[in-house]
């Protein structure tokens, strides 16, 4: 009896261990498989095929952006991407995301973590007026060129205590490089510039009359590319003011037409007897204003002219050989604009 006992409380055991080690094998099938799941979530590529933009709002949580990333198509799984913030904490960080590839969720992360946002390259030559600023902003998706004058023209606000004449933001739009998210809004913009502008103003020392000092530099700016040539346009600028002679500058007369909207393309003789504020050859004295946004060298130039006795220049970009022909007297004027519109006629020969 005893013998019979202890045979069925074996297979009892027996059956029990079965049980055990068929369940420990399912639990141990289940962890692989969660695990292969895991890794093939964690380690292989996915996403769009194509552009894709993702805007994360500042203040966002993981949870809210996973939502996003999901709903895009840049994840597989929200969960995984909170799984990830958790394995790794880091601050995530705002803005605007381009994914074009398949990436890894961790390679994702890791690009939002970093803070590795979308920005358009934007350059600014120097020389540039806020109708060419416009345009170029427009034509690289920033919006109407329409809506960026406006701003221009309105947030004077920005530059008050530097030039109370300011009637717009012509000539504080410093001209470089900037890298702009894709929806930065006008007013973002300009005040990127502006603060650019005061940077460089600082370096340079300029801390008064900058309404007269960024005046001239436009001048100067728009009359020579040739930087060597700069100070000595600024030296006629100089002196024709101090003699109240008119400064009969184009540039200050196309820019007035510009303002107007009647610019053609081409400066006319008409257009030198249109009376505009910025008719140089009308009114003698400055202009109302910047004509342009010019550089450092313009900058310098305008704030220290060479010390010269010219009044008259033929300026270098309407000369073939590239060079700005300076006179003292009007007979040496009319000598230099004789060679240049040779030079002219030979060129255009050729």
């Amino acid at each position: 009896m005893a013998s019979r006992r202890r045979t069925t409380t074996s297979k009892k055991r027996k059956k029990r261990s079965g049980w055990g080690k068929a369940l420990a094998l399912l639990l141990l099938l289940l962890i692989l498989g969660a695990a292969g799941v895991a890794a093939f979530v964690a380690l292989t590529p996915y996403g769009p095929s194509q552009e894709t933009f993702v805007e994360i709002a500042p203040g966002s949580n993981a949870m809210q952006i996973g939502k996003q990333l999901e709903a895009a198509g840049v994840v597989r799984s929200q969960y995984a991407f909170d799984v990830l913030r958790w394995l790794r904490p880091g601050r995530l960080r705002a803005g605007t995301y381009r994914f074009a590839d398949p990436a890894t969720i961790s390679q994702v992360y890791g690009r939002i973590r970093r803070g590795d946002v979308y920005t358009i390259t934007v350059a600014i030559p120097e020389g540039s007026n806020i109708f060419e600023i416009a345009a170029r902003l427009e034509q690289l998706g920033f919006g109407p060129a329409e809506d960026f004058l406006a701003v221009a023209k309105s947030e004077v606000n920005l530059v008050q205590d530097l030039d109370p004449k300011a009637t717009s933001l012509e000539g504080y739009l410093f001209p470089a490089t900037y890298h702009f998210a894709p929806k930065q809004k006008p007013e973002q913009i300009v005040a990127a510039m502006v603060k650019h502008f005061r940077a460089v103003a600082g370096q340079l020392g300029l801390v008064s009359n900058f309404h007269s000092v960024v005046t001239k530099a436009s001048l100067i700016e728009k009359e020579t590319a040739v930087t060597t040539e700069r100070p000595l346009v600024a030296s006629v600028f100089q002196n024709r003011l101090e003699k109240r002679m008119p400064l009969m500058t184009d540039p200050a007369v196309i820019y007035g037409l510009e303002l107007e909207g009647v610019w053609r393309g081409t400066i006319y003789a008409s257009d030198l007897k249109r009376d505009t504020p910025y008719n140089t050859y009308l009114h003698a004295g400055l202009p109302p204003g910047p004509v342009a946004n010019p550089g450092i060298p313009s900058l310098k130039a305008a704030m220290q002219p060479a010390r010269t006795d010219y009044l008259y220049f033929v300026a270098a970009g309407s000369n073939p050989q590239g060079k700005s022909l300076f006179a003292a007297t009007l007979e040496e004027h009319n000598q230099n604009v004789a060679e240049y519109r040779s030079a002219v006629k030979k060129a255009g020969s050729r």
